[in-house]
């Protein structure tokens, strides 16, 4: 039941964007410059700076764990299925019900021109989309991505001709409500960025994630920043403080200012390939939340089922689609409101699974990105997140309690038989009480994840890895007896006597020091017999003492085979200069968690592979 990787850059790039841009700026500038006067352009460049500082933590968990439900997928890993599952479905509630928002304004747009009901139209352009979305990701991005094209083309004439026309006299004085109403309306248009979180729940989708999923989380957020931040300069410069603070068409009523007829058209074009790229983008990535919590138990099996010619999740399109239809009919305005509650929510819950996993000491977690300054960035992120949720009303704090409540009965029904799921919590709570909770099975997920996500084709060296004997040894000894105890766990897998395997392993190192590095020997010999290799991992916590080392070595990797496995005894020396190459291999080779962990740490290491 797993996705297909048919996102490249460019879609994945179009999709953020096209989630992130509708009525965050053809809608609220009016109201947000009520709050703030022109300094408004300042809340929208902070409230794109927190998006960012929040996104960091997106996306390191997002490259980590690239599965359908971003967020809820990762949440559960770390935090568990409880606060996972509710994560989950209140994000689902959210992009539905901002899909259906700017469905409706879609609608009541087009209702100017054409005398049409727009809740009807707008369930009738529901209909559409998610059928669109039926015929799989890779028709859906490529409508996506000649939305964005034109949107930004049109929203770029709508700048360069409008800067000219603007007038001092309109933006000055800057703030007149002091900078307080610019941070407060900072929060007020936070909302206008959430989209951006739709690349972590489209990351099963994307091929290469590890480089793509950081590139078009940054790239679509300056982008979009620059825009709102130029889009509404411009429109505060040419409409007076009165005509814009009790406008809900601002863009529209700044076009009239300074284009023509036609240009005006233009315009009024660009809201609805905004309202249509933001209701597409969110029936995609809301379809996924119900996917991923049906794929882990928490949801009936049926919304996980694939179609077999696309490949979507067919049942959870249907469902999501079912669900805006039928909230086009209620009153929207809280519950969208409670939109940027959720959002900041999530953003909070990544900023403490990255803390979470980091400080859990979880072996195989392995981002493709790694978030910098941390924890000084996660603290600073759920500080600033904190005040925002402070400033927000009251009633999307009821809306949202709502949505908890509806969660927590779902939960309830469907997720406690997967409440004994390990998570990343547990290995830290274990690492401070020092009691074994952990079982592994997060470990094996994420190595399972790993070797998907970096397309890691397990050869011959992985599988003689994998069958090899591990040894862990705590205390300090000589290499004489590491390779006594060596020689009585290999010699009968190869058929000879312990006492002679071990003669022609200290034979071997009296010709030269397998002692390579201060940290690693690689004994390796040829032995009698035909068609025979085998291999021991050892580590040594205390150390063991070679010849003409001062330091003792911290991990020995033994190598014997016959004279016809010459060959493969080269390319598994090989393979082993690859891995003990990366920059933090001694440290998770010191730090892995028992013989499993040792072994990952060389099955997972970057390398080139042979293909057999």
């Amino acid at each position: 039941m797993k996705l297909k990787r048919e996102l490249g850059p460019g879609a994945v790039f179009c999709i953020a964007t096209g989630a992130m841009i509708s009525s965050g700026i053809f809608v609220l500038p009016g109201l947000a410059h009520a709050q703030a006067g022109p300094g408004v352009v300042f809340s929208y460049v902070i409230a794109g700076v927190l998006t960012g500082i929040g996104m960091v933590s997106a996306a390191e968990l997002a490259t980590a764990m690239p599965r359908a439900g971003g967020d809820y997928f990762f949440i559960t890993r770390a935090l568990g299925p409880l606060p996972g599952s509710i994560a989950g479905l209140l994000n689902w509630f959210a992009l539905s019900l901002k899909s259906a928002f700017a469905l409706v304004g879609l609608a009541a747009f087009a209702s100017i021109y054409v005398d049409l009901n727009p809740r009807w139209t707008a369930a009738a352009l529901t209909l559409v989309f998610t059928a669109i979305n039926l015929t799989g990701t890779r028709h859906s991005s490529r409508i996506q991505i000649g939305l964005v094209v034109g949107l930004i083309a049109l929203m770029s004439y709508y700048v360069a001709r409008g800067i000219p026309h603007v007038r001092v006299e309109n933006v000055m004085p800057l703030m007149p409500y002091g900078f307080r109403g610019v941070i407060v309306t900072a929060g007020f248009v936070f909302v206008a960025y959430g989209g951006l979180i739709k690349i972590a729940v489209m990351a099963e989708e994307i091929r290469n994630p590890s480089r793509v999923i950081p590139r078009a989380i940054f790239s679509s957020l300056l982008l979009t920043v620059l825009l709102y931040v130029l889009m509404v300069w411009v429109t505060a410069g040419v409409l007076a403080d009165e005509q814009l603070d009790a406008s809900l068409t601002p863009i529209a009523d700044g076009a009239r200012a300074f284009l023509s007829a036609p240009g005006v058209a233009a315009i009024g074009l660009a809201a609805c390939l905004a309202f249509i790229s933001t209701a597409n983008a969110g029936i995609l990535a809301a379809s996924r939340y119900l996917f991923a919590l049906s794929r882990d138990g928490l949801l009936p099996a049926g919304l996980s089922k694939l179609t077999p010619r696309t490949g979507t999740p067919g049942a959870a399109l249907l469902m999501t689609g079912a669900f805006i239809i039928g909230s086009l009919f209620l009153p929207l305005k809280l519950l969208v409101e409670s939109a940027s509650l959720v959002i900041l929510l999530g953003f909070i819950m990544s900023a403490l699974c990255v803390i979470v996993l980091r400080e859990g000491r979880v072996q195989n977690y392995r981002p493709g990105f790694r978030a910098p300054f941390y924890p000084w960035l996660q603290i600073t992120a759920l500080l600033c997140y904190g005040f925002l949720l402070f400033e927000l009303g009251r009633e999307a704090y009821l809306i949202c309690a709502v949505l908890l409540l509806i969660a927590l009965v779902t939960y309830h029904h469907f997720g406690r038989k997967q409440a004994d799921r390990e998570y990343a919590l547990l290995h830290l709570i274990e690492r401070i009480t020092s009691k074994a909770l952990v079982t592994g099975t997060l470990e094996r997920e994420l190595k399972s994840i790993i070797r998907e996500r970096d397309e890691l084709t397990a050869d011959r060296f992985d599988r003689e890895v994998g069958d090899a004997r591990v040894l862990d040894i705590e205390e300090e000894m000589d290499y004489e007896s590491c390779f006594r105890q060596t020689a009585e766990q290999l010699a009968p897998e190869l058929g000879i006597d312990p006492q002679t395997l071990f003669r022609m392993l200290m034979e071997r190192e009296q010709e030269s020091s397998t002692a390579l590095t201060p940290f690693l020997a690689v004994p390796h010999i040829v032995v009698p017999g035909e068609q025979r290799f085998r291999m021991i991992l050892i580590r040594a916590r205390g150390g063991v003492r070679f010849p003409e080392r001062e330091e003792p070595i911290h991990a020995v990797f033994v190598l014997a085979g016959t004279k016809d496995e010459r060959n493969f005894h080269l390319r598994a020396l090989a393979a082993l200069a690859q891995v003990v190459q990366d920059r933090d291999f001694e440290k998770r080779w010191l730090d892995a968690r028992g013989t499993e962990g040792i072994r990952d740490v060389v099955l997972l290491a970057r390398r080139g592979r042979s293909g057999n």
